[in-house]
């Protein structure tokens, strides 16, 4: 069983052409309540934050509630993402799966979050709201 935290607010995921600068609308530090992620590869940027954050000139997909691993991950913990997407999949609820140093989110789509929620403690995850 895995504890999961849903964190408060909308989230958005952005893209930004590649050589495009880091905007500097982006939390130097976010609070223990809200994520951001950025990732570079020759094609472009991709940024993960919440939906009052995002860049101005990104693309931007947006409506997605996001839920973080409680426990932080002590080293590579096998299995630990997949016990999160695979009763998601199979709920067919669309996910954005990413991980830090500490531990793992899942993004879901805010009109799915009931079922995304009731396919996780299914598989016998608490959701703490």
């Amino acid at each position: 069983m895995l504890d999961l935290a849903l964190l408060p607010g909308e989230y958005v995921v952005c893209r930004l052409p590649a050589g495009t600068p880091l905007p500097a609308g982006l939390p130097a530090e976010p609070s223990d309540t809200e994520v951001v992620t950025v990732s570079w590869t020759a094609n472009g940027i991709s940024v993960i934050c919440p939906g009052d954050r995002a860049p101005v000139q990104a693309a931007v997909e947006t409506d997605w509630r996001c839920l973080r691993l409680v426990e932080p991950a002590d080293g590579a913990v096998t299995g630990t993402l997949a016990a999160l997407v695979t009763p998601l999949a199979e709920a067919r609820v669309n996910v954005v799966a990413f991980s830090t140093y500490d531990t793992d989110h899942v993004l879901v789509p805010a009109v799915r979050l009931a079922e995304a929620t009731a396919a996780l403690e299914r598989a016998g995850h608490r959701v703490l709201r």
